[in-house]
């Protein structure tokens, strides 16, 4: 059984925090899947079975219906399909769920939660069923999209954290957060301070994930790869610091990462989830 997924950038002013919508229904290629930390929020607006996620060591297991919010995440967590999945969702940049959001991204931090939880039982409820009733994958978008722009709304602080963060983002060998603030005109503290609310984690630990998602994309699992090199290229102190960061961020080495991702191009060639999610099970 394949896999439908429609993905669009939606118009302005959302194209500024957010990187597409997307439309899935199928069957998962793995009944778990890991997905190692990204510069990246999301949501996701349920249609089909309930789905699970394990948010980390010392989170439970938890099952979500109505769909879920995770903010940037700092950590692998990982996602169980039922087995034929069906949903809406948004890849938000690390900043772009903020103006959504009734609370402080940091309180959301490695804890996902219902879209319930953020937008309220009835609200959800009544964007589902006009969701499970539109024409096609498109209109699905459509109208996801347009709730989107209705709760938008201003957000103080997210220029400054924007701009920060972009600038990090272009320069993905590092860059000394000191500076940045120094460029911003404001104290490392509040800068510090916005991240967290807005993004739920500090400019370093953007500034590492924004490395570390570079490095994985830089990776060419089908063919021979020279860590020192690609550690070097990166911008990592030495291979050991390299080494390190890869198990922080994916709970493997490097070399096991590769042989997992090959599992899933010999497994599944071509598949539509190819590229950043790996096989759990």
């Amino acid at each position: 059984m394949g896999v439908e997924y429609v993905s669009r950038v939606p118009r302005p002013p959302l194209d500024g925090l957010i990187d597409d919508l997307y439309y899935l229904e199928g069957a998962s290629p793995y009944a778990w899947l890991t997905l190692p930390p990204a510069p990246s929020a999301l949501l996701i607006v349920n249609l089909g079975a309930p789905f699970r996620i394990r948010g980390g060591t010392d989170i439970e297991t938890a099952e979500y219906a109505d769909g879920c919010v995770v903010t940037m995440p700092t950590r692998a967590w990982q996602f169980g399909y039922p087995l034929r999945t069906r949903s809406v969702g948004v890849h938000f940049k690390p900043w772009g769920l903020a103006p959504f959001l009734p609370m402080p991204a940091a309180e959301l931090c490695d804890r996902p939660v219902t879209v319930e939880q953020v937008w309220g039982g009835p609200a959800i409820a009544e964007l589902r069923d006009r969701l499970a009733t539109a024409d096609g994958a498109h209109e699905m978008l459509t109208l996801l999209e347009e709730e989107l722009m209705r709760r938008l709304c201003e957000t103080a602080g997210l220029g400054l954290v924007r701009h920060t963060s972009s600038v990090i983002a272009a320069t993905s060998k590092g860059v000394a957060i000191g500076d940045l603030s120094v460029a911003a005109g404001v104290s490392s503290t509040h800068l510090a301070q916005r991240f967290k609310e807005l993004i739920g984690v500090t400019p370093k630990r953007l500034a590492r994930t924004y490395r570390f998602t570079a490095t994985v994309f830089a990776i060419n699992p089908a063919g021979p790869i020279d860590w020192g090199d690609l550690a070097y290229d990166a911008g990592y102190f030495d291979q050991a610091h390299f080494s390190h960061e890869f198990r922080a961020f994916t709970g493997l080495t490097p070399t096991r990462y590769v042989e997992v991702r090959r599992r899933f191009l010999r497994e599944h060639p071509g598949h539509a989830m190819d590229g950043w999610p790996l096989p759990a099970d």
